[in-house]
């Protein structure tokens, strides 16, 4: 050993031997020692013979030796084939996301942690009446303007929730009763989470064809199933721009509908006296709702000139003088 690295012969050899004693409680007169030899071993760093470093140590057995060029690996050709029911694996981002090729609108696709179900669609769980639902917010997505915040009116958190016809699906599309359903979801969840307090709904019917009215068993349905303290804290119900057709559909509604909710309706026909009872200033009037209004003013300005027109003048007559007056201003 070199002397610089601080180990000398002068430290005390280690222990050959072992004692092992049996164990119980037997005398020690009795007790057999065994004796253990440890093999001689050189804890020097060098490759000399006995060292940890020597080649005695280090070589392998032949028979361990592992030739890599000679093992069998598979080809570029070979492939593993799955059955995959029609449902394939897109790796995006190291995952494999399932792309599916069902029916849209099946509803089959189950909904993982992130929302998002097998099939590749976009789910929402909402609880409604104590009762988890799910929501399609992939089929819905062209509609979602149809539900809008308007602000607030009054002292506090008192909310503008505004409705808007017609941004609701033709009826003659595909899936109508589908997309309708969860559209009913979206609208009660919404207003769930937009109400605070106390609040009022304005339904902007102008511009509205008839094959985008709602039905009214989807009318029926969206009152019942919205929350009994909606109902309470609701105060008014303005309907925009009236039609026949909505004022039927309302009272053959009467039925399944509670007095005191008939009461908070109001009819506007114009969004100048809409003006009137609600601000303004954060309600999203849609741009066909606008253009509807102008024409109908301008409508109602020309009719009105036209019955001006069409009263006849009565020429202007003088009084006759009574003959009495007549007979004293000749005598």
């Amino acid at each position: 050993m070199d002397p610089s690295c601080g180990l000398t012969d002068d430290r005390t050899s280690p222990p050959v031997s072992l004692n092992v004693s049996p164990s119980g409680g037997v005398s020690s007169s009795h007790r057999k020692r065994r004796t253990l030899v440890a093999p001689e071993m050189n804890l020097s760093l060098d490759q000399s013979e006995g060292s940890l470093l020597s080649d005695d140590f280090l070589d392998t057995p032949d028979d361990l030796d592992i030739n890599v060029d000679d093992m069998d690996t598979p080809d570029e050709t070979d492939s593993l084939e799955f059955i995959t029911n029609g449902n394939d694996l897109e790796w995006e981002d190291d995952t494999p996301v399932a792309s599916a090729k069902a029916n849209p609108a099946d509803g089959s696709g189950e909904a993982g942690d992130d929302g998002n179900g097998n099939n590749g669609r976009l789910w929402r769980s909402v609880i409604i009446g104590e009762q988890e639902h799910r929501i399609d917010m992939q089929v819905i997505r062209p509609y979602l303007r149809v539900i809008t915040h308007g602000g607030y009116y009054g002292e506090g958190l008192n909310a503008i929730i505004v409705f808007s016809a017609c941004y609701l699906p033709d009826s003659s599309c595909q899936d109508y009763h589908y997309i309708m359903e969860n559209l009913f979801l979206y609208v009660v969840s919404s207003l769930e989470m937009l109400v605070a307090e106390d609040y009022l709904i304005v339904y902007m019917n102008g511009a509205t064809p008839r094959n985008k009215m709602p039905g009214i068993s989807w009318l029926k349905k969206c009152y019942q199933m919205i929350d009994r303290r909606l109902r309470k804290n609701l105060k008014s119900l303005v309907i925009a721009h009236p039609t026949w057709f909505i004022r039927t559909v309302l009272a053959i509604s009467r039925p399944f509908i509670s007095v005191k909710f008939m009461n908070k309706i109001q009819y506007v026909h114009s969004l100048d006296e809409l003006a009137e009872l609600v601000p303004m200033e954060h309600v999203h009037v849609p741009e066909c709702v606008v253009q509807f209004d102008e024409e109908r003013i301008k409508a109602r300005r020309e009719r009105m000139e036209q019955e001006q027109q069409s009263v006849p003048q009565e020429p202007i007559k003088k009084p006759e003088r009574p003959k009495s007056m007549i007979v004293d201003q000749e005598s």
